[in-house]
Parts: C-alpha cells; structure tokens; sequence
C-alpha cells in the first residue's frame, strides 16, 4: 500500500491492535507475578525453588523469542502473536490447576508464549513504526506499561481472591487473538541466514540489556530495598514500584513527540543523565521518601531506552533493502533474534543487584547507577543513517525511512 492508503485507517488500526497486544502482556505479565507469593504457598515453595521456576520461565521465553526469529521468514508476525496469545491463554488456565506435573507445564508454556508474544508485538510495532514514517515506539511500548499498571491495581484490588482465579485472566490473551493486527501479503522466499549488520545491532542491544538491567533491579528489588533499608512501613513497600510504572507511562507516552523534536541520541542522552541522578538518589536517600522520589525519577528517565532500542535495530536491519517484502521478512527475523537482548538484561538485573547488595542493597544499586552512563556513549548507535531516508517522499531526517508497504490488517 501506498503512504496515503497505510495513513487511512489500514495502519492505524494496526497501530492500535498492536498497543492492545503490549497491554494484554502487561497486564498479563504483572497479574501472574503479583501473585507469585499465592503459588509459592499453594506448593509451599522456598526462595531457592521459587528462583529456579522463575529461571525456567526466563530461559524458555527466550526460547519462545528463537521460534518466533525461526518462523519469522514465512510466517509473518501476526500469525506469531494471535499463536502466542493462544498459548498463553492455555498456559494460564493450567497454572491454576492443583496437580504440580500440570502447573508445570503450564509455567514452561507460559514461558514460551511469553518470549513468542513479546518479539511478535515488537514486530508489529517496528512495522507500524516504519509505515507512519515517524517514531511511535515509545508511545506504543505505553501501551504495555499501562497493562502492568492494570494488574498490579487488579491484584492490589482482590487481595482474598484465591489463585484459581486467575484462570479467569486467560480471557485476556483469547480477546487479543481476535485483534486486526498488521499483515504482510505475499510470502518472502529468503533463506534464514539474511545478510544483517549485526554489528551495530549488538551495540544498540547492549544499551537494551543496560535499560532491563536497570527496570528489573527495580521491579525486583526495589521493594525489598525499602523493607530492609529504612522504617517502611509494609503497606507502602508497592510505592517502590507503582510510581516507577507511573512515571514509565508518563515517559513513553512524551516520547514520541521528544524524538521527534530532539532525536533519538539527544533523548537517550538525556534519559541516562536522570537515571544516573535517580539511582544516585536511591543509593544515598537518608529516608524511604527520597528513595521513591528516586524511583519515580528511575522510570521517567529510562522508560524510553528499550522501545527506541527496537526502533534503531529494525531501522538497521532494513538499511539498504529496497524490496519491502525481503525487507520486513529480514525486520522480523532481527526483531525476534534482538528480543533476546531483553532476557540477559533480566538475568543480569535480578542477579547483579542481589549478590552486590547481599549485606547492603545501597551497595547492589550502585551497580545500574555506574553501568546506566554507558547508554551515554551508545546512543550514537542510535542516530539514523543520512542517506536515502532523508530523500524519500514523506519521510524527514531522523524519522524512520519510507512509508511501508506490502501490509494489510486481517
């Protein structure tokens, strides 16, 4: 399709099937490990167990993310994620089921629908970002935030639910296979091995895993943090992670029009500069107010480090290719590779934070607060190439090239 017709409503539904997708997740995402405590009692599970089911869901969603690059050639990437959803809806209802083989199983299948339908909405979002010829990542990424925010206020909400009831959560990603994601007409014949730049894709990737690093020594132990550090009192140990996800949405949903105005480099730039301050903040808060001021301040400035990580790495990957087919078929099978930058950055935020702050967490947070400066020298990664995308029609220096082709919503 052409620009005017993938600005008439065929892309912009996409845009919005796609930011549903991010929610659905999130909301997923955070209902499910809210209520880790409810499946640690159910079983009676120690800290050690709990870690290693935690391990597994992390490594076969990586494993999820590989079979979506897999697929990503001749299957385009909304048949991946109405797959996923599918998935997962059947991975819920399983957890819930009081027989250990079968909550098993359901947990490892979680897992790999959950790294299937995280590369395959970032797949959607690149596409969508490439048809409008403008930076929407940020504002789309939103879209996950706000889901998360959603759980956590769900399970906040319902605190004598039991966890049976979280099967009823399985509706969630049913409704979301039925959503007009953005399709890819024709099927590409290309082999896996595509001629990709991976150089500058790994750089970019490293200040992904940087940003998880940051988000998941938050989310993680940033509660804990609290509890262990000053005189908080329990009720208020959530405010460790509800203004950070507050604070994440306000970010990416300015971001859009910040990269607009400024660039991706400048933003980036700036995000680490207040992250480094939040952290520093968290690190030498004298009382548990100041920490949470940190926290807040954690979320504004980094929230926009992984949606314009995807942003530049399918940018690079599609440099060059003038067929749009070959050109989002190779897009999609970098996305679902580069996903995997998320999963390091997980592992490394949970366990870095944890054994450098055993005795003293102030300690475990210096580590984001040295390691965030690095996103400094990356960003340059991020600056578009001043080729043919400042000459094509209805596109402008900075904004992703050409306006999409070859899609169509079903």
């Amino acid at each position: 399709m052409d620009s005017g017709a993938a600005t008439s409503g065929v892309v912009p539904r996409g845009r919005v099937a796609a930011m549903v997708a991010f929610g659905c997740q999130g909301f997923v995402f955070i209902s499910t490990t809210t209520r880790l405590p409810l499946f640690s009692e159910r079983w009676g599970l120690g800290e050690l167990s709990l870690s290693g089911l935690l391990l597994m869901v992390v490594l076969l969603a990586g494993l999820g993310s590989v079979v979506a690059e897999r697929f990503a050639v001749r299957r385009d990437s909304a048949t991946l994620l109405r797959s996923g959803f599918a998935l997962m809806a059947v991975a819920l209802v399983l957890t819930v089921v009081e027989v250990w083989p079968v909550f098993l199983l359901g947990l490892a299948l979680y897992g790999v629908a959950l790294g299937l339908v995280d590369a395959s909405t970032n797949m959607q979002a690149v596409a969508v970002e490439h048809a409008l010829a403008r930076p929407v990542l940020p504002s789309m990424h939103a879209g996950w935030t706000f889901g998360g925010i959603l759980g956590a206020g769900l399970t906040l909400a319902t605190p004598g639910v039991p966890v049976t009831a979280l099967g009823v959560v399985a509706v969630v990603p049913l409704a979301a296979v039925a959503a007009p994601y953005l399709r890819r007409v024709g099927s590409p014949t290309v082999s896996h091995d595509v001629a990709v730049p991976w150089r500058p894709i790994v750089m970019v990737g490293l200040a992904m895993v940087l940003f998880y690093m940051v988000d998941t020594a938050a989310a993680t132990w940033g509660p804990t943090y609290l509890d262990r550090t000053f005189p908080t009192p329990t009720s208020l140990l959530a405010l460790a992670t509800f203004p950070y996800l507050i604070a994440s949405l306000v970010a990416r949903m300015a971001g859009d029009g910040l990269v607009r105005r400024h660039g991706a480099v400048r933003v980036l730039r700036a995000g680490a500069v207040v992250s480094a301050v939040a952290l520093l903040l968290v690190v030498a808060a004298p009382t548990w107010p100041v920490a949470v001021v940190g926290f807040t301040l954690l979320g504004l400035g980094a929230a926009v480090i992984a949606p314009l990580s995807f942003s530049a790495a399918a940018r690079i990957a599609g440099d060059g290719v003038d067929d749009p087919l070959l050109r989002q078929a190779r897009v999609d099978v970098v996305i679902g590779r580069f996903n995997q930058f998320n999963y390091v950055g997980g592992l490394l935020g949970a366990v870095l934070t944890g054994v450098v702050g055993a005795d003293n967490l102030r300690y475990g947070f210096a580590v984001p607060l040295v390691l965030i400066l690095l996103v400094w020298p990356l960003a340059t990664y991020f600056a578009p190439v001043p080729t043919d995308a400042a000459t094509q029609p209805g596109t402008r220096p900075g904004a992703p090239p050409g306006a999409q082709t070859g899609t169509s919503v079903q």
